[in-house]
């Protein structure tokens, strides 16, 4: 990619009214030290911004409503770089995690053909919060990630079709894999990481977003651009939870990455192919958001499209270097 539409786009986030999107440009594209001075400073305004505040705002709003509920506020919450020392968040962290362990208790998983049929992008979601605030050592969040671990299906995704298919949901597998990944990362699990390595290789083995057998698109909505992402998928999404893998340096994601340059603006930007998101207070829709996403989605979408590309070109230099 251009090394001066980067420059561009950099100076477009490191602008940006929410001091996530600053904190998280400096640490993972400018390349400071999330522990230097500054930096720790920046971090500890993260909750202060416009839309993070919102989102904190967490007094009479409900567990689950989409896309208000609690669980969702604290996914991008999560996505914005929020501090795991945040109280109110881990707070209201412990209450979503009680919630989905009784739901655990009251509803067995459902098997189907020798296969779990549960929506497991709510509990994965679930994992990635408790794992990203801190919480990670608790048992219950232990629960969660086992029980992802017992459900995952012999192709390496999670499926919640109660009909007798064969192939996992990309939608229910990629926040899954998501949320085993953070857990293993605070925990040195290594059966997550395997866990981790088997979905992988079913998204790679479809370039992110083709079907295997005709190397069409296998949804539309795979090859555009959204966040927040919730619990749907798309390739950036997927190469921004896959990229810790390293795995991004593979053939396979040359397809994808051709379709993320070719979505580029002459600014050098990105910006939502479509929204799942409607503004506070819509009438016309029912779940709309806790705060108006506005420019800061698109800023994100940037952001998640520059730090895809950073670990791809370092993968990459690195192999050529043979290390």
């Amino acid at each position: 990619m251009s090394s001066s539409l980067d420059r561009a786009a950099i100076d477009w986030l490191l602008s940006s009214t929410e001091p996530g999107v600053r904190f998280l440009t400096r640490r993972d594209l400018v390349g400071e030290s999330p522990s230097s001075p500054a930096m720790a400073a920046l971090s500890k305004r993260i909750h202060r911004g416009p839309k993070a505040s919102a989102l904190l705002a967490f007094e009479n709003v409900d567990f689950y409503t989409r896309w208000r509920g609690a669980h969702w506020r604290l996914i991008s919450l999560v996505e914005l770089g929020l501090p795991a020392t945040n109280k109110p968040a881990q707070a209201t962290c412990s209450d979503v995690v009680d919630i989905w362990v009784r739901r655990l208790q009251r509803f067995p998983a459902r098997v189907v053909n020798g296969r779990v049929r549960r929506h497991a992008s709510m509990e994965g979601h679930a994992l990635v919060v408790a794992s990203s605030l801190g919480m990670a050592k608790d048992e219950r969040v232990a629960l969660l990630a086992e029980s992802l671990l017992a459900w995952q299906w012999p192709d390496g995704g999670w499926n919640c079709d109660s009909k007798a298919t064969h192939r996992s949901s990309f939608h229910e597998s990629l926040v899954p894999t998501w949320g085993l990944l953070e857990y293993y990362r605070q925990t040195k699990e290594p059966r997550c990481l395997e866990a981790v390595t088997r979905a992988a290789e079913l998204f790679l083995e479809h370039h992110l977003w083709r079907t295997t057998k005709t190397m069409q698109p296998i949804h539309r909505d795979f090859g555009q651009l959204h966040w927040p992402a919730y619990w749907r998928y798309d390739f950036l999404q997927a190469m921004r939870v896959l990229e810790p893998l390293g795995v991004l340096s593979d053939p396979r994601c040359d397809d994808a990455f051709e379709l993320l340059v070719s979505k580029r603006k002459a600014d050098g930007r990105w910006g939502a192919d479509k929204h799942w998101w409607f503004p506070p207070g819509s009438k016309a829709r029912a779940r709309f958001e806790a705060v108006d996403w506005e420019i800061v989605s698109d800023q994100m979408i940037t952001l998640n499209a520059l730090r895809a590309d950073r670990a791809r070109r370092r993968k990459k230099g690195a192999l050529a270097r043979g290390r």
